[in-house]
């Protein structure tokens, strides 16, 4: 019954504006109001998809990875994203640990995690070769 469903991901935040501006001009993703219904923002990304993005009065910031972007270099992405004002998150526990870049490079794919302006995780993660 679902398996030819077009299913989609969301995600709330606290300020529609500053996830608009964020996904939009810092990420330079593209970002479109929702008409039918106003306040929701329909994030486009690569392949047809859309993550809507809603907002939430009592919005909690999520505690784990809730967007992946798959890129070519993650230290070029990184170095791209910092000068855009972009400040990855620098892991420094005893059994997790990243570069000073927020860099992860210690077994599995090479990945660095981000906040949006509500405080959800997201990462730019290494394609698989």
């Amino acid at each position: 019954m679902l398996k030819e469903s077009k299913a989609f991901s969301g995600f709330s935040v606290n300020d529609i504006g500053k996830a608009k501006e964020f996904y939009g001009k810092t990420l330079g993703l593209e970002v479109k109001d929702d008409t039918s219904m106003p306040g929701i923002l329909h994030l486009e990304i690569s392949g047809g998809n859309t993550v809507l993005i809603y907002p939430k009065p009592n919005h909690q910031p999520a505690t784990f990875t809730i967007l992946n972007f798959p890129v070519p270099d993650v230290e070029k992405a990184v170095d791209e994203l910092t000068a855009r004002g972009v400040k990855f998150i620098v892991y420094n526990d005893e059994n997790f640990k990243t570069n000073e870049k927020g860099i992860f490079t210690d077994g599995g794919p090479t990945i660095a995690w981000f906040n949006d302006p509500a405080g959800n995780i997201l990462s730019v993660i290494e394609e698989a070769k």
